[in-house]
Protein backbone atom coordinates (compact mmCIF):
# COMPACT_ATOMS: atom_id res chain seq x y z
CA UNK A 1 0.00 0.00 0.00
CA UNK A 2 1.48 3.52 -0.96
CA UNK A 3 2.53 5.14 1.87
CA UNK A 4 1.17 8.45 0.72
CA UNK A 5 -2.20 7.77 2.39
CA UNK A 6 -0.36 7.89 6.28
CA UNK A 7 -3.65 7.53 8.01
CA UNK A 8 -3.88 5.91 12.05
CA UNK A 9 -3.63 2.40 12.36
CA UNK A 10 -5.93 0.16 13.48
CA UNK A 11 -5.61 -3.51 14.03
CA UNK A 12 -8.67 -6.15 14.92
CA UNK A 13 -8.47 -9.41 16.00
CA UNK A 14 -8.74 -12.80 13.70
CA UNK A 15 -12.15 -13.63 14.86
CA UNK A 16 -13.42 -10.11 13.78
CA UNK A 17 -11.58 -10.50 10.17
CA UNK A 18 -13.16 -13.89 9.75
CA UNK A 19 -16.56 -12.02 10.49
CA UNK A 20 -16.06 -9.12 8.23
CA UNK A 21 -14.78 -10.96 5.73
CA UNK A 22 -17.72 -11.59 4.13
CA UNK A 23 -18.27 -7.78 3.72
CA UNK A 24 -20.13 -6.41 6.84
CA UNK A 25 -19.16 -3.10 7.59
CA UNK A 26 -18.72 -2.45 11.20
CA UNK A 27 -15.94 -3.32 13.69
CA UNK A 28 -17.15 -3.03 17.19
CA UNK A 29 -15.04 -1.54 20.39
CA UNK A 30 -13.73 -5.61 21.49
CA UNK A 31 -13.08 -6.55 18.47
CA UNK A 32 -9.70 -3.96 18.30
CA UNK A 33 -6.48 -5.45 19.81
CA UNK A 34 -4.64 -2.17 19.20
CA UNK A 35 -4.85 1.08 17.58
CA UNK A 36 -2.87 4.11 17.04
CA UNK A 37 -3.44 6.74 20.10
CA UNK A 38 -3.30 9.83 17.80
CA UNK A 39 -6.40 9.12 15.83
CA UNK A 40 -9.29 12.32 16.14
CA UNK A 41 -12.34 10.44 16.44
CA UNK A 42 -14.55 11.12 13.15
CA UNK A 43 -11.39 10.71 10.78
CA UNK A 44 -10.12 7.76 8.62
CA UNK A 45 -8.24 5.02 9.55
CA UNK A 46 -6.61 1.96 8.05
CA UNK A 47 -7.31 -1.22 9.58
CA UNK A 48 -5.10 -3.95 9.34
CA UNK A 49 -5.41 -7.98 11.02
CA UNK A 50 -2.73 -8.62 13.80
CA UNK A 51 -0.60 -10.21 10.78
CA UNK A 52 -0.49 -6.94 9.20
CA UNK A 53 -2.78 -7.46 6.45
CA UNK A 54 -4.64 -4.63 4.80
CA UNK A 55 -8.96 -5.21 5.53
CA UNK A 56 -9.78 -1.54 4.73
CA UNK A 57 -10.52 2.31 5.59
CA UNK A 58 -13.06 3.45 7.67
CA UNK A 59 -14.12 6.25 10.28
CA UNK A 60 -12.95 6.08 14.04
CA UNK A 61 -14.98 6.62 16.59
CA UNK A 62 -13.91 5.98 20.30
CA UNK A 63 -17.54 7.08 21.63
CA UNK A 64 -19.39 4.33 19.81
CA UNK A 65 -19.66 0.55 20.28
CA UNK A 66 -19.22 0.35 16.52
CA UNK A 67 -15.42 1.63 16.86
CA UNK A 68 -15.06 1.43 13.00
CA UNK A 69 -17.61 1.74 9.99
CA UNK A 70 -15.26 0.69 7.05
CA UNK A 71 -15.88 2.83 3.81
CA UNK A 72 -13.46 1.24 1.75
CA UNK A 73 -11.11 -2.16 1.00
CA UNK A 74 -9.50 -0.53 -1.39
CA UNK A 75 -6.01 0.15 -0.36
CA UNK A 76 -5.39 2.68 -3.61
CA UNK A 77 -8.75 4.78 -3.18
CA UNK A 78 -8.47 8.46 -2.02
CA UNK A 79 -11.07 9.89 -0.30
CA UNK A 80 -11.39 13.74 -1.72
CA UNK A 81 -14.13 15.30 -2.73
CA UNK A 82 -14.33 13.47 -6.15
CA UNK A 83 -14.09 10.26 -4.14
CA UNK A 84 -18.00 11.46 -2.20
CA UNK A 85 -19.59 12.79 -5.35
CA UNK A 86 -18.69 9.67 -7.28
CA UNK A 87 -20.38 7.65 -4.65
CA UNK A 88 -23.61 10.50 -4.76
CA UNK A 89 -23.34 9.43 -8.46
CA UNK A 90 -23.40 6.00 -8.07
CA UNK A 91 -26.39 6.14 -5.39
CA UNK A 92 -28.31 8.21 -7.64
CA UNK A 93 -27.26 5.70 -10.95
CA UNK A 94 -29.44 3.40 -8.89
CA UNK A 95 -32.26 4.87 -7.63
CA UNK A 96 -32.22 5.58 -11.90
CA UNK A 97 -32.51 2.15 -13.04
CA UNK A 98 -34.58 0.58 -10.22
CA UNK A 99 -36.95 2.95 -9.35
CA UNK A 100 -40.18 4.11 -11.63
CA UNK A 101 -39.13 7.65 -13.65
CA UNK A 102 -42.00 9.40 -11.63
CA UNK A 103 -41.00 7.74 -8.16
CA UNK A 104 -37.68 9.44 -8.23
CA UNK A 105 -39.58 12.80 -7.19
CA UNK A 106 -40.15 10.61 -3.59
CA UNK A 107 -37.57 8.48 -3.03
CA UNK A 108 -34.33 7.34 -0.40
CA UNK A 109 -31.82 9.10 -2.13
CA UNK A 110 -28.86 7.11 0.01
CA UNK A 111 -29.67 4.67 2.51
CA UNK A 112 -26.70 4.44 4.91
CA UNK A 113 -24.07 1.00 5.10
CA UNK A 114 -26.02 -0.15 2.07
CA UNK A 115 -24.78 2.71 -0.48
CA UNK A 116 -21.69 2.68 1.46
CA UNK A 117 -22.33 6.11 3.21
CA UNK A 118 -22.23 4.79 7.05
CA UNK A 119 -24.76 6.15 9.30
CA UNK A 120 -26.82 8.61 6.67
CA UNK A 121 -29.91 9.11 5.11
CA UNK A 122 -31.15 11.52 2.39
CA UNK A 123 -34.76 11.48 1.61
CA UNK A 124 -35.98 13.31 -1.61
CA UNK A 125 -39.76 15.17 -1.27
CA UNK A 126 -40.38 16.85 -4.09
CA UNK A 127 -37.64 19.48 -4.24
CA UNK A 128 -36.64 19.38 -0.33
CA UNK A 129 -33.92 16.98 0.70
CA UNK A 130 -34.55 15.59 4.04
CA UNK A 131 -31.34 14.24 5.65
CA UNK A 132 -30.42 12.39 8.73
CA UNK A 133 -26.73 11.54 10.24
CA UNK A 134 -26.47 9.43 12.91
CA UNK A 135 -22.01 8.69 12.40
CA UNK A 136 -19.73 11.40 13.41
CA UNK A 137 -17.45 10.77 9.92
CA UNK A 138 -20.34 11.36 7.57
CA UNK A 139 -20.98 14.45 10.27
CA UNK A 140 -17.28 15.96 9.82
CA UNK A 141 -18.17 15.43 5.79
CA UNK A 142 -21.19 17.23 5.53
CA UNK A 143 -20.52 19.84 3.78
CA UNK A 144 -18.55 18.02 0.91
CA UNK A 145 -21.47 15.64 0.67
CA UNK A 146 -24.56 17.49 0.81
CA UNK A 147 -23.76 19.42 -1.66
CA UNK A 148 -22.46 16.65 -3.44
CA UNK A 149 -25.98 15.22 -3.32
CA UNK A 150 -27.70 18.21 -4.52
CA UNK A 151 -25.12 19.28 -7.61
CA UNK A 152 -25.86 15.34 -8.50
CA UNK A 153 -29.62 15.58 -8.54
CA UNK A 154 -29.50 19.30 -10.19
CA UNK A 155 -27.41 18.20 -12.79
CA UNK A 156 -29.83 15.67 -14.01
CA UNK A 157 -32.25 18.31 -14.23
CA UNK A 158 -33.92 17.94 -10.73
CA UNK A 159 -34.97 21.06 -8.95
CA UNK A 160 -33.97 20.87 -5.31
CA UNK A 161 -34.88 23.90 -3.11
CA UNK A 162 -33.76 23.05 0.41
CA UNK A 163 -32.08 20.36 2.37
CA UNK A 164 -33.39 20.32 5.74
CA UNK A 165 -31.44 17.84 8.69
CA UNK A 166 -33.57 15.86 10.67
CA UNK A 167 -30.70 15.38 13.33
CA UNK A 168 -33.12 15.31 16.18
CA UNK A 169 -32.70 11.48 17.47
CA UNK A 170 -30.95 10.78 20.74
CA UNK A 171 -28.38 8.17 19.20
CA UNK A 172 -25.99 11.17 18.00
CA UNK A 173 -25.44 11.17 21.26
CA UNK A 174 -23.93 8.55 21.70
CA UNK A 175 -21.68 9.14 18.60
CA UNK A 176 -20.70 12.02 20.15
CA UNK A 177 -22.59 14.90 18.52
CA UNK A 178 -25.37 16.95 19.76
CA UNK A 179 -28.92 16.76 18.04
CA UNK A 180 -29.83 19.99 15.74
CA UNK A 181 -33.26 20.45 13.64
CA UNK A 182 -33.34 23.05 11.16
CA UNK A 183 -32.50 24.07 7.63
CA UNK A 184 -29.17 23.51 6.33
CA UNK A 185 -29.17 24.92 2.85
CA UNK A 186 -31.86 26.96 0.74
CA UNK A 187 -32.16 28.86 -2.28
CA UNK A 188 -32.75 32.20 -1.72
CA UNK A 189 -33.24 34.65 0.74
CA UNK A 190 -36.39 33.43 2.78
CA UNK A 191 -36.68 29.70 3.95
CA UNK A 192 -39.14 27.31 2.22
CA UNK A 193 -41.62 25.90 4.05
CA UNK A 194 -40.81 22.38 6.06
CA UNK A 195 -43.85 21.65 4.36
CA UNK A 196 -44.06 20.05 0.94
CA UNK A 197 -46.24 17.78 -1.21
CA UNK A 198 -45.47 14.77 -2.88
CA UNK A 199 -47.16 12.38 -4.97
CA UNK A 200 -46.73 8.42 -4.31
CA UNK A 201 -48.80 6.02 -6.64
CA UNK A 202 -51.10 8.62 -7.78
CA UNK A 203 -51.83 9.55 -3.93
CA UNK A 204 -51.00 13.36 -3.21
CA UNK A 205 -49.57 13.80 0.42
CA UNK A 206 -48.22 17.24 2.91
CA UNK A 207 -45.23 16.06 4.24
CA UNK A 208 -43.69 18.33 7.09
CA UNK A 209 -39.73 17.66 6.95
CA UNK A 210 -39.35 19.68 10.10
CA UNK A 211 -42.26 17.75 12.55
CA UNK A 212 -43.13 14.26 10.61
CA UNK A 213 -41.90 11.19 12.07
CA UNK A 214 -38.19 10.21 11.08
CA UNK A 215 -37.31 12.25 7.65
CA UNK A 216 -41.28 13.19 7.58
CA UNK A 217 -42.81 10.69 5.57
CA UNK A 218 -41.75 6.74 5.39
CA UNK A 219 -40.90 5.84 1.97
CA UNK A 220 -39.92 2.07 2.51
CA UNK A 221 -43.99 0.70 1.93
CA UNK A 222 -44.22 2.70 -1.33
CA UNK A 223 -45.05 -0.38 -3.45
CA UNK A 224 -46.07 -2.52 -0.70
CA UNK A 225 -48.93 -0.50 -0.70
CA UNK A 226 -49.84 -0.87 -3.66
CA UNK A 227 -49.84 -4.61 -3.25
CA UNK A 228 -52.16 -3.58 -0.71
CA UNK A 229 -54.38 -1.75 -2.30
CA UNK A 230 -54.96 -4.45 -5.35
CA UNK A 231 -56.86 -6.62 -2.37
CA UNK A 232 -59.07 -3.58 -1.21
CA UNK A 233 -61.52 -3.26 -4.17
CA UNK A 234 -65.27 -3.74 -2.45
CA UNK A 235 -63.75 -4.29 1.09
CA UNK A 236 -64.66 -2.66 4.16
CA UNK A 237 -61.02 -2.19 5.11
CA UNK A 238 -59.31 -1.56 8.73
CA UNK A 239 -56.07 0.31 8.81
CA UNK A 240 -54.29 -0.34 12.18
CA UNK A 241 -51.39 2.33 13.07
CA UNK A 242 -52.46 4.53 9.85
CA UNK A 243 -50.14 6.98 11.03
CA UNK A 244 -50.90 9.63 8.18
CA UNK A 245 -53.13 7.46 6.07
CA UNK A 246 -51.42 6.16 3.74
CA UNK A 247 -52.29 2.66 3.35
CA UNK A 248 -56.04 3.47 4.11
CA UNK A 249 -55.79 5.69 1.18
CA UNK A 250 -54.00 3.89 -1.06
CA UNK A 251 -57.06 0.98 0.02
CA UNK A 252 -59.86 3.88 -0.54
CA UNK A 253 -57.92 4.11 -4.05
CA UNK A 254 -58.09 0.98 -4.33
CA UNK A 255 -61.71 0.68 -4.79
CA UNK A 256 -62.25 -0.09 -1.08
CA UNK A 257 -66.37 -0.18 -0.02
CA UNK A 258 -65.25 1.67 3.21
CA UNK A 259 -61.92 2.32 4.89
CA UNK A 260 -61.74 2.95 8.91
CA UNK A 261 -58.23 4.33 9.98
CA UNK A 262 -56.89 4.00 13.50
CA UNK A 263 -53.83 5.64 15.34
CA UNK A 264 -53.12 6.47 18.71
CA UNK A 265 -51.57 9.70 17.99
CA UNK A 266 -54.89 12.53 17.31
CA UNK A 267 -52.40 14.15 14.72
CA UNK A 268 -51.66 11.46 12.93
CA UNK A 269 -55.16 10.94 12.34
CA UNK A 270 -55.86 14.64 11.46
CA UNK A 271 -53.31 14.64 9.11
CA UNK A 272 -55.03 11.56 7.77
CA UNK A 273 -58.43 13.40 7.29
CA UNK A 274 -56.20 16.44 5.11
CA UNK A 275 -55.10 13.89 3.01
CA UNK A 276 -58.03 12.02 2.70
CA UNK A 277 -59.73 15.02 2.11
CA UNK A 278 -56.88 16.32 -0.27
CA UNK A 279 -57.43 13.29 -2.47
CA UNK A 280 -61.57 13.04 -2.59
CA UNK A 281 -61.77 10.02 -0.67
CA UNK A 282 -62.77 11.01 2.28
CA UNK A 283 -66.49 10.33 1.84
CA UNK A 284 -65.33 6.56 1.73
CA UNK A 285 -63.34 6.59 4.70
CA UNK A 286 -64.10 7.32 8.35
CA UNK A 287 -61.01 8.26 11.44
CA UNK A 288 -60.46 7.08 14.79
CA UNK A 289 -58.04 8.17 17.31
CA UNK A 290 -57.43 5.21 19.46
CA UNK A 291 -55.39 2.50 20.94
CA UNK A 292 -55.22 -0.28 18.10
CA UNK A 293 -55.10 -3.36 20.92
CA UNK A 294 -58.45 -1.64 22.76
CA UNK A 295 -59.92 -0.75 19.39
CA UNK A 296 -59.81 -4.32 17.81
CA UNK A 297 -60.34 -6.32 21.74
CA UNK A 298 -63.76 -3.76 21.45
CA UNK A 299 -64.85 -4.52 18.01
CA UNK A 300 -64.09 -8.50 18.62
CA UNK A 301 -66.26 -8.22 22.07
CA UNK A 302 -69.14 -6.36 20.41
CA UNK A 303 -69.11 -9.31 17.47
CA UNK A 304 -68.39 -6.85 15.13
CA UNK A 305 -67.88 -8.20 11.85
CA UNK A 306 -67.90 -5.64 9.37
CA UNK A 307 -64.12 -5.75 8.39
CA UNK A 308 -63.16 -8.19 5.89
CA UNK A 309 -59.82 -7.07 5.71
CA UNK A 310 -56.82 -5.45 7.95
CA UNK A 311 -54.11 -3.59 7.87
CA UNK A 312 -51.89 -4.14 10.50
CA UNK A 313 -48.82 -1.31 10.23
CA UNK A 314 -47.10 -0.89 13.63
CA UNK A 315 -44.14 0.91 14.53
CA UNK A 316 -41.15 -0.89 15.56
CA UNK A 317 -41.67 -2.33 18.78
CA UNK A 318 -38.30 -3.03 19.55
CA UNK A 319 -34.91 -1.31 18.59
CA UNK A 320 -32.61 -3.79 20.72
CA UNK A 321 -31.97 -7.14 20.45
CA UNK A 322 -32.67 -7.33 24.15
CA UNK A 323 -36.12 -6.28 24.04
CA UNK A 324 -36.65 -8.84 21.13
CA UNK A 325 -38.92 -11.00 23.60
CA UNK A 326 -41.23 -8.06 24.99
CA UNK A 327 -41.51 -7.31 20.97
CA UNK A 328 -42.76 -10.45 19.79
CA UNK A 329 -45.21 -10.24 22.28
CA UNK A 330 -46.68 -7.41 21.12
CA UNK A 331 -46.87 -8.40 17.45
CA UNK A 332 -48.51 -11.67 18.46
CA UNK A 333 -51.09 -9.87 20.23
CA UNK A 334 -52.12 -7.34 17.69
CA UNK A 335 -51.80 -10.10 15.63
CA UNK A 336 -53.78 -12.74 16.98
CA UNK A 337 -56.90 -9.47 17.43
CA UNK A 338 -56.94 -9.27 13.86
CA UNK A 339 -56.91 -12.84 12.98
CA UNK A 340 -60.11 -13.28 15.60
CA UNK A 341 -61.93 -10.40 14.45
CA UNK A 342 -61.86 -11.46 10.25
CA UNK A 343 -64.66 -13.39 9.13
CA UNK A 344 -63.54 -16.70 7.29
CA UNK A 345 -61.91 -15.31 3.47
CA UNK A 346 -61.03 -12.19 5.00
CA UNK A 347 -57.73 -10.85 4.07
CA UNK A 348 -54.96 -9.90 6.02
CA UNK A 349 -51.62 -7.59 6.01
CA UNK A 350 -48.86 -7.53 8.78
CA UNK A 351 -45.59 -6.67 8.84
CA UNK A 352 -42.73 -5.66 11.11
CA UNK A 353 -39.94 -2.87 10.71
CA UNK A 354 -37.53 -3.88 13.00
CA UNK A 355 -34.30 -6.20 11.76
CA UNK A 356 -34.44 -7.29 15.17
CA UNK A 357 -37.55 -9.30 14.80
CA UNK A 358 -36.14 -11.25 11.77
CA UNK A 359 -38.02 -13.32 9.15
CA UNK A 360 -38.03 -16.16 11.04
CA UNK A 361 -38.64 -14.71 14.25
CA UNK A 362 -41.83 -13.22 12.69
CA UNK A 363 -42.96 -15.91 10.34
CA UNK A 364 -42.80 -17.72 13.73
CA UNK A 365 -45.17 -15.48 15.59
CA UNK A 366 -47.39 -15.37 12.60
CA UNK A 367 -47.65 -19.38 13.03
CA UNK A 368 -48.31 -19.26 16.37
CA UNK A 369 -51.15 -15.87 16.31
CA UNK A 370 -53.18 -18.24 13.60
CA UNK A 371 -53.15 -21.08 16.46
CA UNK A 372 -53.77 -18.86 18.78
CA UNK A 373 -56.90 -17.41 16.87
CA UNK A 374 -58.27 -20.64 15.74
CA UNK A 375 -57.68 -20.28 12.15
CA UNK A 376 -55.48 -21.13 9.04
CA UNK A 377 -53.71 -18.53 6.83
CA UNK A 378 -53.48 -18.41 3.18
CA UNK A 379 -49.88 -16.16 2.12
CA UNK A 380 -50.92 -14.23 -1.12
CA UNK A 381 -47.28 -12.37 -0.75
CA UNK A 382 -44.25 -11.87 1.49
CA UNK A 383 -42.35 -8.83 0.42
CA UNK A 384 -39.69 -6.47 2.06
CA UNK A 385 -38.87 -2.80 1.68
CA UNK A 386 -38.64 -1.09 -1.65
CA UNK A 387 -35.42 -0.74 -4.23
CA UNK A 388 -34.73 2.27 -2.65
CA UNK A 389 -33.85 1.24 0.52
CA UNK A 390 -31.33 -1.59 -0.87
CA UNK A 391 -30.34 -4.43 1.23
CA UNK A 392 -26.89 -5.42 1.44
CA UNK A 393 -26.59 -8.97 2.04
CA UNK A 394 -23.73 -9.12 4.26
CA UNK A 395 -25.34 -6.50 6.77
CA UNK A 396 -28.67 -7.98 7.88
CA UNK A 397 -29.42 -4.22 9.37
CA UNK A 398 -30.33 -3.00 6.38
CA UNK A 399 -32.90 -6.06 5.96
CA UNK A 400 -35.50 -5.10 8.39
CA UNK A 401 -38.56 -4.56 6.41
CA UNK A 402 -41.18 -8.06 6.65
CA UNK A 403 -44.74 -7.74 4.41
CA UNK A 404 -47.29 -10.20 4.94
CA UNK A 405 -50.76 -10.47 2.83
CA UNK A 406 -52.54 -13.36 3.92
CA UNK A 407 -56.13 -14.15 3.18
CA UNK A 408 -57.77 -16.62 6.35
CA UNK A 409 -58.98 -19.38 6.04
Amino acid sequence: MSSERNYPKVIISEKCRKRISSGHPWIYDNEITSFDEKIENGTLADVYTEKNRFVGTGFYNSCSKIRVRLISRNSNDRFDDAFWKRRVEYAYSYRKTVMNTEDLSCCRIIFGEADFFPGLTVDRFSDILSVQILSLGIEKLRDVILPAVRDVLEADGQQINGIFLRNDVKIRKLEGMEEEKGWYWYKGENSPSPVTKITENGIIYDVDVENGQKTGFFLDQKYNRQAAARLAKGRTVMDCCTHTGSFALNAAKGGAAHVHAVDVSSSAIEMARKNACNNGLDHIMSFETADVFEALKSRIEAHDRSFDYIILDPPAFTKSRKTVGNARNGYLELNTLAMRLLPRGGYLATCSCSHFMTEKLFIEMLHEAAKAAGVSLRQIECRQQSADHPILMCAEETNYLKFFLFQVV
